[in-house]
């Protein structure tokens, strides 16, 4: 018996020596071990994904997949994009750091998939989307799906087209090719897209080869997202930069009757316009005067308003426009419009300022959403990679919004406060329990934002941004 005891002894002090690691920290000595309890750090997500399971997601997104399922042991399209979804709220930009949430427990649990997807799961997926008419189909109406969850808005929303340069160095997959970007002419991609400014939800995503210019192809592009915008969803106006400035897309928009602002080209025989004689108005705002004036372009069918504003660079360090050698002291701005006449020159400029919000949506979509990092050899899959990106700003957006945060919250938040709260993953007496590690004094912050998420009768009342 004593033999036993001495034998039992030893054991369990050569299992600790082995299985604990001492981490000493100044005053004390911290034994750190493993356990095989299903741990997450992504059990925040369930707030994501019970919101979107309300919302019947899943079946819209299964619906617009053009994939075909080839074995019954393969994962379902539905399941690889959703599995894409999760990587990207996780913070993944690439599609091996997707891949490395597989060990997670509790995500498809959550999810209601199989499992995750892997690395190759992941290509093969996205090699599926091998032409621009499959691209199409699909995320025509994901897109719509998020405008149909948006409420209409008194007096119309503000549509916002830009156009961003995502840089690729090495340059070796399709469509990547040298074009102009805020670093000069590097290869990169140059895709279009589209925003409803007061929603800041992104209505239409296209990719483009990196030679092509601001304005290629907008002409479809526009005419594509207004035949897919909901009944609910009126515009009020159009901005866009000097890039989308050419006759052939302002005469589309007159056609469709928009409103729009756009930003002229300072060429030499506009810059005639800024004469002696020409009226400034003060404007308000200390050191700009604005001016309009009617002007016909070379390459115009009609006359159109131009709006012209002048900045005087002692008044201001950081504005918008361009300096001219006829005119030292000013920075030009030039607007064309075709608002009436009733609504003065600096009601324009004003109106034009809130494109702004466009430039924050696609930082956001960089940094945020990794539109930078993904990038496949087929110029199809890349992109529905970063459509499947988009698609996931569009999501956590429309979260905020349910939950009443209607001031601007970026992934960054979202993951600090919510997606990246741990968890335990359990089974037991017939149901599945996880346990979030939410600290006392924040419970009540979490019991509101599930009410919120899970009450049957829409209601108004906002959960606080934060604990």
């Amino acid at each position: 018996m004593k033999n036993s005891q001495q034998e039992s002894h030893s054991a369990s002090a050569h299992q600790t020596v082995t299985e604990a690691i001492k981490l000493k920290t100044g005053k004390k000595t911290i034994a750190i071990t493993t356990t095989d309890q299903k741990l997450s750090a992504h059990a925040g997500q369930t707030t994501f994904w019970g919101f979107l399971h309300l919302r019947k997601f899943r079946g819209a997104l299964s619906a617009a997949l053009p994939h075909v399922r080839t074995s019954p042991n393969a994962l379902k399209a539905t399941e690889i994009a959703l599995g894409f979804v999760a990587g990207i709220l996780a913070g993944a930009d690439k599609l091996t750091r997707i891949a490395r949430l597989r060990g997670d427990p509790l995500l498809p649990e959550v999810m209601e998939v199989k499992r995750l997807p892997s690395q190759s799961t992941l290509s093969r997926f996205l090699a599926g989307f091998d032409g621009a008419a499959k691209n199409l189909r699909c995320f025509r109406a994901l897109w719509r799906f998020g405008m149909n969850r948006l409420p209409s808005h008194r007096g119309g929303y503000t549509l916002d087209l830009d156009s961003t340069a995502l840089l690729h160095e090495d340059g070796k997959q399709e469509g990547v090719k040298v074009g102009y970007t805020r670093k000069g002419l590097k290869p990169c991609l140059h895709p279009l897209l589209a925003v409803l400014e007061e929603a800041k939800l992104v209505v239409r995503f296209w990719l483009r080869a990196g030679n092509a210019s601001c304005a290629s192809n907008v002409g479809a592009f526009t005419l594509d997202l207004l035949s897919n915008l909901p009944r609910h969803i009126r515009l009020r106006l159009v901005r866009a930069d000097s890039g989308f400035c050419e006759e052939g897309w302002l005469s589309l928009l007159e056609s469709q009757g928009l409103a729009y602002i756009v930003v002229a080209q300072l060429h030499c025989k506009l810059q005639s316009l800024l004469r002696k004689e020409t009226i400034w108005q003060t404007s308000g705002i200390e050191g700009t005067e604005v001016a309009e004036v009617h002007y016909h372009g070379a390459r115009w069918s009609r006359e159109r308003r131009i709006v012209l504003i002048r900045h005087r660079m002692s008044e201001k360090r950081r504005t918008g426009g361009k300096m001219l050698l006829e005119c030292p002291g000013y920075l030009f701005q030039a607007l064309v419009t075709s608002l009436p006449a009733s609504v003065p020159p600096i009601a324009v400029w004003r109106d034009y300022n809130g494109r702004a919000g466009i430039e924050n949506v696609i930082k956001e979509l960089d940094y945020g959403f990794a539109l930078p990092k993904l990038c496949c050899k087929s110029f199809w899959a890349t992109e529905a990679a970063l459509s499947l990106a988009v698609l996931t700003y569009n999501l956590s957006v429309l979260f905020a919004r349910h939950l009443g945060w209607l001031d601007k919250v970026t992934i960054g938040t979202l993951r600090f406060r919510l997606f990246c709260t741990a968890g335990i993953l359990s089974h037991g007496q017939g149901r599945t329990t996880v346990k979030l590690g939410v600290p006392l004094e924040n419970q009540p912050w979490w019991r509101q934002i599930w009410e919120k998420l899970l009450s049957p009768i829409p209601n108004c009342n906002a959960v606080a941004q934060s604990p």
